[in-house]
């Protein structure tokens, strides 16, 4: 499957992917603004923002309206927000194609943000942050990007601050949506049972009259680290969450397939080093995981795992361990060949649904501004060597990159600090 990319006159960027006997049409429109776009004393505006665009538009003034309309056509439908961007998408048969086209593009340029609304869902946008500072093996990331990060977008979470949500005015939702939601800064992606020469039309027609205004630029990424780093957020839980992670490039550096890879042995699978040394031979974890996560001008490889308290100690020695290993041991045919084809048949199960081929051409698209199709992505994973593996661990496995971030109670940071170190 290869995308199709246009530009259309205003400046959006529209991929298109026909899916030949699929029954569903998914539309997804991504912009270009997220946590890493705010200031400070509008942390989390991204992402209340996302909410209040289902609340109603000139079109549907209610939110009843937009969630009738597309429950009428047995849509799925949804929005997220990251640190760099915020989408929105609809799916559906492939009959209603013009109309989830229709709902998602009056989502996303014609929001009214009635101020009744708004008042309602602060309630709900703290709610929503109270969930995640319950949930301590997501918190813990967000730890972590502060370790790393601190006082910059990078840091800050994407759901914002309490104060924030609780003190932002309408004339504030239309200013950001004013200065960023511009055609410059959007994707649109239509993907499924649809032909590209439809897609287009439909594009032109419900896209087509967004007017064109100078896109709105974030701040690039500062790092700055000289020895390993230790951030622990103290909380009474019965297990202790972790996450161990080292500094590394871009989405757009030569070696960002290569540490999917490297990620894909550590944690590629039931039969990977991560899941048989920490839950099958030590059993200290229900969960392990490696991921490589590439952002556009920097990235971190981390892995997390919940473990048993009494053997943080131990653990934090076996991780280290594994990711030194990679330094020292070229990574063996027969294993690199196993990993390979887990994450390529991953990738191809992944791929199965309109929406899931809306979201990975759109993201790539939409972070990169450029597309390629699966066989490409498919043979940059096979030419990946274990040479590579080995030089790119060599270079990334350094303690001024090492960080660690941890939720829990009694830890002893001063033994943890000793410990800590390649």
């Amino acid at each position: 499957m290869k995308p199709k990319k246009y530009i259309l006159n205003n400046g959006i960027r529209l991929v298109v992917a026909p899916m030949k006997d699929n029954p569903t049409v998914t539309a997804l429109v991504l912009v270009e603004a997220g946590s890493k776009y705010e200031k400070k004393e509008e942390n989390g505006i991204s992402h209340f923002l996302e909410h209040m665009m289902f609340k109603g538009t000139l079109k549907r003034p209610r939110a009843l309206d937009i969630s009738r309309e597309l429950d009428a056509l047995g849509a799925e439908y949804n929005a997220f927000t990251s640190q760099e961007f915020t989408g929105y998408y609809a799916k559906a048969n492939k009959k209603h194609a013009e109309k989830v086209v229709d709902v998602v593009a009056d989502i996303f340029q014609n929001p009214t943000f009635p101020e009744v609304e708004l008042n309602r869902e602060r309630g709900v946008i703290i709610e929503e942050i109270n969930m995640y500072e319950d949930m301590p093996h997501r918190m813990v990331h967000d730890v972590f990007m502060e370790l790393l990060y601190g006082d910059q977008p990078a840091g800050w979470g994407i759901a914002g601050t309490k104060e924030v949500i609780k003190s932002v005015k309408p004339e504030q939702f239309r200013n950001y949506h004013t200065a960023h939601y511009v055609p410059e800064a959007t994707t649109v992606v239509i993907a499924g049972a649809i032909t590209t020469g439809d897609a287009k039309k439909l594009a032109e027609k419900y896209f087509g009259e967004m007017k064109k205004a100078k896109k709105s630029p974030k701040k690039k990424v500062k790092e700055s680290q000289k020895a390993p780093q230790i951030k622990i957020r103290e909380k009474k839980t019965d297990q202790m969450h972790l996450v161990l992670g080292v500094r590394t490039f871009s989405m757009t550096h030569m070696d960002d397939v290569v540490l999917s890879v490297l990620s894909g042995v550590l944690s590629g699978g039931m039969s990977s080093r991560l899941f048989q040394k920490m839950r099958e031979e030590l059993g200290v974890c229900y969960y392990v995981r490696a991921t490589n996560d590439a952002y556009t001008d920097h990235g971190v490889l981390t892995i997390s795992a919940g473990i048993d308290k009494s053997r943080l100690h131990e653990v934090i020695e076996v991780l280290l361990s594994e990711l030194k290993r990679l330094t020292v041991e070229k990574v063996d045919e027969s294993e690199l060949k196993k990993v390979k084809e887990y994450l390529i048949g991953t990738y191809l199960l992944r791929m199965e649904t309109s929406d899931a081929v809306g979201q990975s051409f759109g993201f790539e698209e939409c972070l990169k501004h450029s597309v390629k199709g699966v066989a490409e992505t498919i043979a940059e994973v096979k030419a990946v060597t274990g040479e590579d593996i080995k030089r790119v661990a060599k270079k990334i496995m350094k303690n001024d990159r090492l960080n660690l971030a941890i939720i829990g109670s009694g830890v002893d940071e001063k033994a943890i600090k000793k410990i800590l170190t390649f």
